[in-house]
């Protein structure tokens, strides 16, 4: 069994896009580990702030499939994939890590350059796994938060429940 960590994100309808997105991740991968919910910023465009929070749950289920059936919750979220990769989303789904695998792939790359690219991702991933290790650096999550250059990718926690 990995232990996965896999990003979620929307910032258009945000709660119940992101409620959704939840529910659909325990329905298919079962009990879930979640992290607070931050508002961020959208980084690359202009448009309306984002919540981002990070999930983590131990699966059998290899990458491939794993990122299939994200694309497939975006997808029922009305997530329109286009050839612009920064814009606003409905529901963003990205997996992170997978144990400490590491991958060179076009088409899938782990961990996932936006581990130590944004705030959004790292905070909450450090507030799940502090002690974790980046399987690049080796360094830990909570470590890499310390150094992160925070003032320039502001986040504010969001008071959302997720249902049992």
């Amino acid at each position: 069994m990995a232990r996965v960590y896999i990003s979620i994100g929307s910032n258009i309808e945000r709660a119940p896009n992101i409620r959704a997105a939840v529910q659909a991740l325990r329905e298919r991968f079962g009990a879930l580990t979640l992290s607070s919910v931050y508002e961020s910023r959208p980084i690359g465009f202009e448009g309306e702030n984002f919540y981002n929070l990070v999930a983590a749950f131990d699966t059998d289920e290899s990458p491939e499939a794993i990122t299939a059936i994200l694309h497939d919750i975006e997808w029922l979220r009305g997530r329109q994939r286009g050839p612009t990769r920064f814009s606003s989303r409905s529901i963003d789904l990205d997996l992170l890590l997978y144990g400490d695998l590491i991958r060179e792939q076009e088409e899938l790359r782990l961990p996932r350059r936006e581990v130590d690219e944004y705030a959004c991702v790292l905070r909450p991933l450090a507030e799940l796994a502090p002690e974790a290790r980046h399987p690049r650096s080796g360094e830990t999550f909570a470590a890499l938060w310390m150094r992160f250059e925070k003032s320039a990718q502001p986040l504010t926690p969001v008071a959302l429940k997720f249902p049992a």
